[in-house]
């Protein structure tokens, strides 16, 4: 070999290696530290097969348990919503992925335990863990093991970080001020209640929603005539005893924390009984399906219910954007909870892949300080505090309406009653 080739050889070779280095230099600029479930391989059914995908892990009432109905149409509203994401980029250099991870639980605490610790392993963070009890149950696993999950649930104790331990992304209110603002509209816009009653499940979700009542009758001199513990029908068979319960000493309101099963039987009941009162419910009480019932008529004019957030016919940003992502007319208006829930999961992942820790403790990190628009589909959330800002809660009024689509058409869209103004809380309801 010459002297001249041999030296072209050297050049082309020191060319090499510096273009190697810038390229390694480049690449430890613009890395992102990964962890348990983020993979450079594409999601089963990416938009764009270059980048990488992130999996979610969703644990919600899919089949055959008493919220199914409302589980279903939530998981569509979440699928919808990281299908639009995909569609605009993704998160960074990834996709999001909340199909392969989907289990049922059935509203059942033990077997919401068996599928966490089945995908765990596989996940970044959890779109959805639907129930309170349930969420509960594995509370400690997720601390251990940095796992956030978006909420599928509104017991109060998600707004304190002292219960939910920075790991639920709660949004709106929660079932405990739900009730507060919901009697507060019932009061200015239908009559100020002297006695009412509350017919709740046992647990963290009947028992926040029924200690919101009696706080707001402390505060505004009304009589609770009775506090009703229930279960669903699947356990306690039907709902005769709470019946006869209202019945023996009949309110002015009756307010029902249950599903819309149970919802649909005691205002038959009640009515079928002579009850003349009115119904106000919980977010979960409210199934367009009921208008399909013998009871539709006695639901449609005496029966309110209210929801953190915009629903189908919902006129902000949001509600356009989620109803113009619907592959077709959702079941029931839970599609419109899933969508809204799942801002926070995408502002926590996006504020995490910048800060380059696409890692369970980045995402974790990254909650603090966060605050998330739902594109006026809720209140903007701040995350980070100690405790909630009660006065920037609000809710919207709905009511059936079978001529509407979803059977229910919104009332009032931005509700902010007085007595949520003045009140104080410091931990769980269900717990004061």
């Amino acid at each position: 070999m010459g002297p001249i080739r041999h030296r072209r050889r050297l050049f082309r070779a020191a060319a090499a290696a510096i273009a190697f280095g810038f390229a390694l230099a480049a690449c430890s600029t613009t890395s992102t530290e990964t962890g348990q479930g983020v993979t450079s391989a594409p999601c089963p059914q990416a938009v764009d097969k270059s980048k990488g995908c992130i999996y979610l892990g969703v644990l919600s009432d899919l089949e055959a348990g008493p919220f199914a109905p409302l589980g279903k149409a939530l998981n569509d509203g979440q699928l919808a919503f990281w299908r639009e994401v995909n569609k605009a980029g993704g998160i960074g250099n990834y996709e999001v992925d909340i199909t392969t991870y989907a289990r049922d639980t059935a509203y059942d605490p033990h077997r919401h335990r068996e599928q966490f610790r089945q995908i765990e392993p596989h996940v970044l963070a959890l779109a959805m863990s639907f129930g309170t009890a349930q969420t509960l149950s594995v509370l400690p696993e997720m601390d251990a093991g940095d796992l956030l999950t978006g909420a599928g649930t509104l017991w109060s104790g998600w707004q304190y970080r002292d219960t939910d331990r920075n790991l639920v992304l709660d949004t709106g209110y929660s079932y405990c001020t739900e009730a507060i603002m919901g009697l507060d509209w019932f009061a200015q816009f239908q009559s100020r209640p002297r006695t009412l009653a509350v017919v709740a499940f046992r647990g963290n979700y009947g028992g926040d929603y029924a200690s919101g009542a009696l706080r707001w009758a402390s505060e505004n001199n009304a009589i609770v005539t009775a506090r009703v513990d229930t279960g669903p029908n699947t356990e306690v068979g039907n709902q005769d005893g709470p019946v006869a319960e209202i019945l023996a000493n009949p309110p002015d309101v009756v307010l029902l924390a249950t599903g819309p099963g149970e919802t649909a039987e005691i205002i038959g009941k009640l009515v079928a009984g002579g009850y003349d009162g009115r119904f106000l419910g919980s977010t979960p009480t409210w199934n367009g399906a009921l208008l399909k019932t013998p009871v539709a008529a006695a639901i449609t004019s005496l029966y309110n219910y209210t929801s953190p957030y915009d629903g189908w016919d919902g006129r902000s940003v949001g509600a356009q954007h989620a109803r113009a992502a619907a592959l077709q007319p959702p079941t029931n208006w839970g599609y419109n909870l899933g969508w809204a829930i799942s801002y926070p999961m995408k502002a926590v992942l996006s504020r995490a892949a910048a800060n380059g820790h696409l890692t369970r403790a980045g995402v974790r990190g990254a909650l603090n300080g966060l605050s998330v628009d739902s594109e006026g589909m809720a209140a903007v959330h701040n995350y980070g505090a100690g405790e909630p800002d009660l006065t920037a809660q609000r809710a919207v009024i709905g009511v059936p309406d079978a001529n509407a689509p979803m059977g229910s058409r919104t009332v009032l869209p931005d509700f902010r009653g007085p007595t949520l103004q003045r009140v104080t809380l410091h931990g769980p309801c269900a717990r004061l």
